[in-house]
């Protein structure tokens, strides 16, 4: 995956989580990938993304 769209997969992937706050970040990862077509051995990198960006919304609303 190049670097700019590696940020672009990134930056959506936050958008995403911001919308839809999934309960289960792997299980939205996966689906995510299958449905993008996103190269494989990404979804832990990106499983990643989606947990940091679902704290960031959980410490915010606290």
């Amino acid at each position: 995956m190049a670097t700019k769209g590696h940020n672009e997969v990134k930056e959506s992937l936050r958008e995403m989580t911001r919308i839809f706050r999934p309960k289960d970040p792997k299980k939205f990862v996966k689906e995510y990938v299958r449905k993008y077509r996103i190269t494989g051995g990404y979804e832990e990198e990106l499983t990643l993304v989606v947990e940091n960006e679902l704290g960031k919304l959980n410490s915010s609303v606290s």
